[in-house]
This record gives structure tokens, C-alpha cells and sequence, in this order.
């Protein structure tokens, strides 16, 4: 599996599942950095329209452009089936936030050759890389 480094070098596009308008959620806050640090960021959620400036998305199949990373926003037991949605819109690479762990669904992500990270964060994790 490639460091948290070479999978922040490899990605252009991140998916955010559970991204929130409310400033005040983590996840918006998150993506907001992402969006900051350069990375285009695709809301991901069936009860928003925009997030961000940028049109949001139902589910990952419905995102009209390739994605590299899917953030994970969403509590543990709701992840096998993002996981499941991530592969078959072919994402190099899942990513569940600090306290979001799912092994089944992440062996899953592995077997279909997508990286995993689990119980991380990207704000956290993109902040410790070299500049």
C-alpha cells in the first residue's frame, strides 16, 4: 500500500460522502481545507445541492468525473455500502475519517485495488506532509 503521501500525490479529485453546508460540521470544514490546499472537491450527499461552490452529488456512480480519493463521512456501520458504490465508480482510493473503521469493507477495497485509509483524517494528515 502506498504512504499517505504518495496517495495525497496521486489525487486530483476527492469525493466527500456526508458533506455538510453547516460551516460548523466537521466535514465542511474538512473540505473546505481540501478545497484550500487545491484538490476539487465533489459533495457527495442526497439531502444537499451545493456544498462549496460545487454541485452535490446523490450517490458516487452519479459524479460525472473520475474520482481519486472518497472521503468518508458517515458513521462505521453506514460504510460497507459506500465502499461498495466506490469501486464500482472506479476511485483509486478510500478514505474513512478519525473514527470510522470498517475492516470487511476495507479488505473489500483492497481486494478491488483501491487504497485504504481508516480512522484518519485528511485535514490532519494532509497538514503533517512536507511542503
Amino acid at each position: 500500500m502506498p504512504s499517505i503521501a504518495e496517495i495525497f500525490d496521486y489525487t486530483k479529485v476527492i469525493a466527500v460522502v456526508g458533506l455538510s453546508s453547516d460551516p460548523a460540521r466537521p466535514s465542511h470544514g474538512v473540505a473546505a481545507y481540501l478545497q484550500r490546499a487545491g484538490f476539487r472537491v465533489i459533495p457527495v450527499n442526497p439531502n444537499e445541492t451545493e456544498v462549496l461552490g460545487e454541485r452535490c452529488y446523490a450517490t458516487l456512480e452519479d459524479v460525472p468525473v473520475a474520482i481519486d480519493m472518497v472521503d468518508i463521512f458517515r458513521r462505521s456501520e453506514y460504510v460497507a455500502p459506500i465502499v461498495e458504490s466506490a469501486i464500482r465508480a472506479g476511485a483509486k482510493c478510500v478514505w474513512m475519517q478519525e473514527g470510522v473503521v470498517d475492516e470487511t469493507a476495507a479488505a473489500w477495497a483492497r481486494v478491488a485495488g483501491l487504497d485504504v485509509v481508516m480512522d484518519r483524517c485528511t485535514l490532519k494528515e494532509h497538514r503533517l506532509l512536507p511542503r
